[in-house]
């Protein structure tokens, strides 16, 4: 079965505006200018990971198209993990999930070059 990744998308873009705005009104006097710095970063990633998988979502609705899925889970991952350590970072989190951090960054790219194939392909 494949994911609505319209729908995924749009859920993953609702969650970035509530992230940033919790960032900008519910942190900023709690965190310094670094971590709030790595919660926007977090932030803004999970809207990129949004709009490639509102992307994927609309070019799987033009038809059976070979590699969307992929792409949309490698970018559903990708932007899950990034954001995610990213985020925990920014809130004081285990230093060592800065060498996880690389896996989400490496799996947004590997979404998008997944992506670029399949419209390459269609």
């Amino acid at each position: 079965m494949t994911p609505n990744w319209l729908a995924l998308g749009a859920l993953l873009a609702a969650v970035s505006v509530m992230a940033g705005a919790f960032g900008a009104h519910g942190l900023a006097s709690r965190l310094d200018a670094h971590a709030l710095t790595l919660w926007e970063t977090a932030a803004r990633y999970l809207m990129y990971g949004a709009f490639a998988l509102l992307a994927v979502g609309l070019f799987g609705r033009q038809g059976a198209v070979r590699g969307v899925d992929g792409a949309g889970w490698c970018l559903l991952a990708g932007s899950l993990i990034f954001s995610g350590t990213v985020a925990v970072l920014a809130l004081g989190g285990p230093r060592w999930l800065g060498a996880v951090t690389p896996i989400g960054g490496t799996l947004l790219i590997v979404g998008l070059m997944i992506f670029a194939w399949a419209a390459l392909k269609a």
